[in-house]
Formats: C-alpha cells, structure tokens, sequence
C-alpha cells in the first residue's frame, strides 16, 4: 500500500476537466503538494495510506476559485464611494483618497484583508493589480496564496511612482524579484487606453515580448473610454491596441462591457483572453459583457470581482451566480451561459488567463491541490439533484469549509490555519478611523 501525504474523501467532485463531470463518492489522493490520483473512496482504501486523511461526507470539492482581476488592497475603501456616476467615483472620490492614504502600509494590510476574505470564499489564485505590488506579493507569499501580480503603469504620478518610466522599471524589478518563487507570478499592468499614451505602450509591448510577460489592461470598461479614444486617436481602444502591437495571447482584457461585433472579432483574432466582472460593472452602471458572444467567438473569458471599493465583495461564488443569469437575461435564452460553463470561467479559463493552466484550474493529475470545499448539507442546497448546479445558482460562500493551495491547508472548517483574524479585525479598524474622517458622508 503506498503512503502519500492527504487524502480527501468527498461525496462529490467536479474535475473540470474533463467539462461536466462530476465524480461521486470519490477520493483525492494528495502528495508533494500535487495531485497523484482521483478514484472511487472504495478504490482509494485498498491502494493508499496517509497520516491525513479528511473525509467531507456532504461536500463538494472542486478546483480552488481564480479570481482573475482585482485590486486587494483596495478593500480597505470598501462603501466610501458607492451610488456614483463612474466618472465621478474613479476622478473624484477614489484617486483623491488614493492619494492621500496609499502607501506600503495600507497595500499590505488591504492586501491581506482582501486575501482573506477571497480565502474563505474559496478562491486560492489571484490576479492582483495596485500600487506597491511588492507587498501584495509578500502577503500572498506569506498566505500561501497563488497570485499573479501586476505592475500599474500609467503617465501620471502616483503614490507608487513619479511616472511612466518610473513605473516600468519597479515593474521590471518586481518581475526579477519574483520570477523563481513557486506561488508567485508576475505581470505588466498598463492601466487603461486613457492613461496610457502611444510611447508608453511601445515600450511595454518590447518588455512583454522580451520577457514574455502578461499584460492586463482594463480595456472598454465604459463608454466614456471608447467617446475619448475616438477623439483623441479616431480608433477605438482596441484597435488602436493591435495597431500598436499589444494585442497577443499573453493580454488579458479586463471589463469589455462596451465590445461590439468588431471588437469581439478583433479579440478573438488575437487570442487575447477576457475578464468579465459582472458586479462590479453593474454597480458602477458600465453595462454588461457580452459573455456568451465572446465564448462563441471563440474567447477565453474568465471571472473577476474587480476591487472592494466597486464590488463591494471578492465572492466569486456570487461573480459566477450573476454572470449566468446576465447572459441568459440579455440574450432570453436560459440555456447559454449553463452552469458548467460558468464554473470553468471560475476556474480553468482564469488558470488559461495567466497561463497557468498546466498547473491549476482543474484537478487531474500533476496539477498541484488547489481545491475548493464546499459543503452543500444546508437547507439552501437541499435536496442536491446536481451538485454542479447547486454550486452554481444555490451555494453561498459561507457554505465554502475548506480550502487547500498545493496541497496545503489553508482553511479548515471556516478557520484560517495562517492568519490571525484578531489582528486583521483590528489592523482594518485602525483604517477605518484614519479614512473615515477623509470620507464624505451621504446626505
């Protein structure tokens, strides 16, 4: 009989791949931090042994969540800006504030807030973008989270940076900083078309090809951006985009609510992948991507929250309920956007996002234990006739009991086993007071 280092029983288990699957009374068998086996519990115990063995009799198990845009740190501005035009929330309330109170100190501990939260709702991969990346890093590192963490670029200064140049060479600095770490990955994060000008883009289109780097860029977010890039350039950002070069397989195109035909076809050519953010789209009023014309073009979307400050939550349980119900409500069709889809864009197109596929995203062997536990034993998901659909359009993330990141325990039974949420309590209530004063009350 062959020893290993964890075992997990479940009564339940969506793989992923192959798409639609689901696996019953099954178990995973765990060692070096990657998964070696799945086979029936039955099978498992006459063929391994271990010193820890978790048995999850009512639970569902599946690839750890990957939330594939947000800005962590930025929890710590949750509620200061909501019920405004985008305009005005991002030019008048969040840049000030962000001026006034970013610094390493904020960063790390919004970051950590951020991470937490994401934790105990099941995701295990982050694809963070702020100011101070480095502290996000560390944070992740310190969490055992997997993160890809982008470096802002932009043409103006900032609390980070006192411009363009500035900007892209901490990124570059980041990149060699973190390019070994096993959790770690990095990325070049030019804000947006708007603050972002043509020389700027020249040279992060040379580093990305050297370094063979992501890109992540919030890209058609509103319809303001695409009335300025006609003005400005006569083109709209995403063209402009590919005349400059930038569009590849290694972009991640953040929001694209205002994506026409053209647009999707443009994408798709490239292979560039998406980030749909249904919530935080909605709630700033940019309207809603077009999820199921870009998966029928042919574009690799995958799931985001965006930052706290817009959401209000990083629940991407939530993230995955809205955007099956926005593209079946949009298109009077209940049969796209099923259930199954909306999890892979949870999961396996967030790992393709940030090419990261061959190591997570789905639980097959070799991949390493990123996994999601989520107990479906609660009147809300009772009686469960499809576990992939109780996960989906029933389950709450506080229904999520445990969490591993290569094969670590990092939540178990709703407990962190790395983080004081003593502190964390107290560390964020010290930034509420400091902010709180700064913050204009509703009338």
């Amino acid at each position: 009989m062959e020893s290993v280092d964890l075992i997990i029983d479940a009564r339940w288990i969506i793989p992923v791949e192959p798409d639609r699957q689901v696996l019953e009374h099954h178990s995973i068998v765990i060692h070096g931090g990657r998964i070696l086996a799945l086979l029936p519990t039955a099978e498992m115990q006459s063929r391994f042994s271990t010193h820890e063995h978790v048995r999850r009799s009512t639970h569902l198990v599946i690839p750890g969540l990957i939330n594939a845009h947000t800005h962590g740190a930025m929890s710590l501005l949750r509620g200061v800006a909501d019920d405004l035009p985008f305009d005005t929330w991002l030019h008048k309330r969040i840049f000030p504030l962000e001026q006034r109170f970013v610094s390493a100190e904020f960063v790390r501990e919004g970051s950590e807030l951020a991470f937490a939260e994401m934790l105990l709702a099941g995701t295990t991969c982050v694809a963070d973008w702020y100011f101070y990346p480095d502290e996000s890093a560390r944070v992740a590192a310190e969490l055992h989270m997997r993160a890809c963490i982008g470096a802002p670029i932009a043409d103006f200064p900032a609390p980070w940076s006192r411009g363009a140049g500035d900007y892209l060479s901490q990124g570059l600095a980041l990149h060699d900083a973190w390019r070994d770490h096993p959790l770690i990955t990095t990325a070049l994060g030019p804000h947006s078309p708007y603050l972002v000008g043509d020389a700027t883009f020249e040279r992060i289109r040379t580093y990305a090809d050297q370094l063979d780097a992501t890109v992540m860029i919030h890209l058609h977010e509103s319809a303001a951006e695409i009335e300025q890039s006609l003005a400005v350039h006569g083109l709209r950002p995403i063209e402009r985009l590919r005349r400059l070069g930038l569009l590849s397989p290694r972009m991640i195109a953040v929001h694209f609510t205002q994506a026409e035909p053209v647009d999707i076809a443009t994408a798709a050519q490239a292979g560039i992948s998406v980030v749909h953010c249904p919530a935080s789209n909605l709630k700033l009023g940019n309207g809603v991507a077009p999820a199921q014309a870009m998966l029928e073009a042919g574009l690799n979307v995958a799931l985001g929250t965006d930052g706290a400050a817009s959401n209000n939550t990083l629940d991407l349980l939530g993230e995955m309920r809205l955007a099956a119900l926005l593209a079946k409500g949009s298109s009077r069709d209940p049969t796209v956007l099923d259930a199954a889809t909306a999890v892979r864009m949870a999961t396996l197109n967030g790992a393709r996002a940030l090419g990261l596929d061959s190591e997570t995203g789905s639980l097959v062997p070799g991949k390493w234990a990123d996994l999601c536990c989520v107990n479906l034993d609660a009147p809300a998901t009772l009686p469960v006739y499809s576990p992939l659909s109780q996960v989906v359009y029933a389950a709450a993330r506080e229904q999520v009991s445990d969490v591993w990141v290569a094969g670590k325990h990092l939540v178990r039974d709703r407990e962190f086993t790395l983080l004081d949420p003593d502190r964390l309590r107290h560390q964020t209530t010290r930034w509420n007071e400091r902010i709180g004063s700064h913050v204009e009350r509703p009338a």
